[in-house]
């Protein structure tokens, strides 16, 4: 694990890290570091491998995080302490989306290139839901990949259930 320091000599520590559009295909992810000394504040742009390699201990992105506090009150210690211990278990640092999915899920379902491309022009704002989604229903099914055609029949779902009048 890379050390940083601060220039007050006391250590920095990762505080936070945001997964970047395109993160599953090795994008950009934003970590904050800060000192406890001097509250000195600072973020590196790295990939995921390298965002882990930053991390000392397990952390949650804002974006797994934002998902866990949507949860009702009673099942969120649950579901943390589940995805914590899978966490820990394959020695991940870093809780992303993509770790909780898998974590709820007792796998990660793999990405079709072309999927995970769509995938990327999804809106920031629900595209951590849709992949969340999109990983249930292909293990609900029984498949190990997410791929286009999955994508479309998932899309059609909902869709044309909004197109039916909610219905």
């Amino acid at each position: 694990m890379t050390m940083l320091t601060c220039g007050c000599g006391q250590p920095l520590q990762a505080e936070g890290v945001e997964e970047g559009t395109g993160a599953a295909d090795g994008g950009a992810w934003l970590v904050q570091f800060g000192c406890r000394g001097c509250s000195f504040a600072l973020a590196v742009e790295a990939t995921p491998e390298e965002a882990a390699k930053l991390v000392e201990r397990p952390l949650w992105t804002d974006e797994a995080r934002h998902l866990l506090d949507r949860m009702p009150p009673y099942v969120e210690p649950l579901v943390r302490q589940e995805v914590e211990d899978y966490a820990r278990a394959r020695q991940h640092r870093i809780i992303s989306v993509g770790v909780l999915s898998a974590a709820r899920h007792r796998g990660v379902a793999e990405w079709d290139p072309e999927a995970e491309r769509r995938l990327a022009n999804v809106p920031a704002a629900v595209r951590a839901m849709a992949r969340m989604e999109l990983e249930r229903t292909a293990a609900e099914k029984g498949e190990s990949r997410v791929t286009v055609a999955l994508m479309e029949e998932v899309k059609a779902r909902y869709f044309g259930l909004f197109a039916k009048g909610g219905a």
